[in-house]
């Protein structure tokens, strides 16, 4: 059983986007010097089961949403999980909570998530942020930064592919969409039950559909590329999400010579050692995305990655 944790953190403000989906706006007792983070990092939160004592406390990692520059409590944008894994699921626990009550956070952000450690700020290619459902999160904080630092940035290098079920789940819509109008933002929401959602005209399908080969040629004449042009010499990919997100993203990319920043693929695909990524995503889990153990799996797709990286 989990250690209690002593709370030092305060749940200032949350608001309800639908019944699973919500905004937490958390606050330590000693707030950090900031900026105390980079834009795509993530934070600890936890909390104890006083109902069930004997489960003990829970800590969960989750991405920030909120810019370092920020004042005020740190935001945070968090699903309800239906069907945990966990006999003692953290977002049951985080949905008991109310505003004015106790809470744990940690005061120390970590990851390497961020554009500073992939491919440095200075880097001119197209950002493409694939996000699936709360996976906007890390995304959010990274233009939120920008406008801080610059209220009239220009954020065309910035894409923001978003996905939910339905439309009340893209988080954040309002606001990146006025960020699009007033700065450049490049942004799209996707839903995946639009027959649900009669009153939707944005796209459809799941947010990875994007990159099918039938589609990719209407997303480059989006981003004003040439036909073709959608490759790592002009885009580099961020996927924050589920793992069918970042594999459903990987694999068509692979034939356009996108290469993962994870070891073992690399090995696997042949990637030569001194290629450059231009695939990062946010992941916990240690394991590849792809089966890599599988040839069955392996040997098709490395014969592609072979072929596409012939062509460049």
């Amino acid at each position: 059983m989990a250690k209690p944790l002593e709370y030092n953190a305060t749940l200032k403000e949350r608001i309800d986007l639908t019944d699973a989906l919500s905004i937490f706006r958390i606050e330590p007792d000693q707030p950090p010097t900031r900026p105390w983070f980079v834009p795509g990092q993530y934070c600890v939160l936890g909390a104890n089961n006083l109902e069930k004592p004997e489960l003990g406390s829970v800590r969960r990692s989750m991405s920030i949403a909120s810019a370092p520059e920020d004042e005020g409590p740190t935001e945070f944008y968090i699903r309800w999980v239906a069907k945990p894994e966990s006999e003692n699921p953290f977002t049951h626990l985080l949905w008991k909570i109310k505003a004015g009550d106790r809470m744990y956070m940690r005061p120390v952000a970590a990851g390497v998530f961020t554009i500073k450690d992939t491919i440095g700020l200075e880097d001119t290619r197209l950002r493409v942020m694939v996000a699936a459902g709360t996976g906007s999160a890390p995304f959010v904080s990274m233009v939120r930064s920008e406008l801080n630092r610059n209220p009239k940035a220009d954020l065309s290098k910035w894409v923001l592919l978003h996905g939910a079920s339905y439309p009340a789940d893209l988080g954040y819509r309002e606001e990146l969409m006025r960020l699009s109008e007033t700065n450049g933002l490049k942004y799209w929401g996707t839903v995946s039950r639009p027959k649900e959602a009669p009153g939707w005209t944005g796209d459809v399908g799941r947010v990875e559909s994007f990159f099918d080969a039938a589609r990719l040629p209407d997303l480059e004449k989006r981003l004003g590329l040439p036909p073709g042009g959608f490759t790592p010499q002009n885009v580099v990919i961020y996927i924050c999400g589920l793992t069918g997100t970042i594999t459903g993203t990987v694999i068509p990319l692979i034939d356009r010579a996108f290469i993962p920043d994870f070891k073992r693929i690399r090995e696997a695909l042949g990637v030569p050692a001194d290629a450059k990524d231009s695939v990062f995503y946010e992941q916990y889990d240690t394991e590849p995305v792809i089966n890599v153990k599988d040839p069955s799996v392996v040997e098709p797709l490395r014969e592609r990655m072979q072929a596409a990286l012939a062509r460049l």
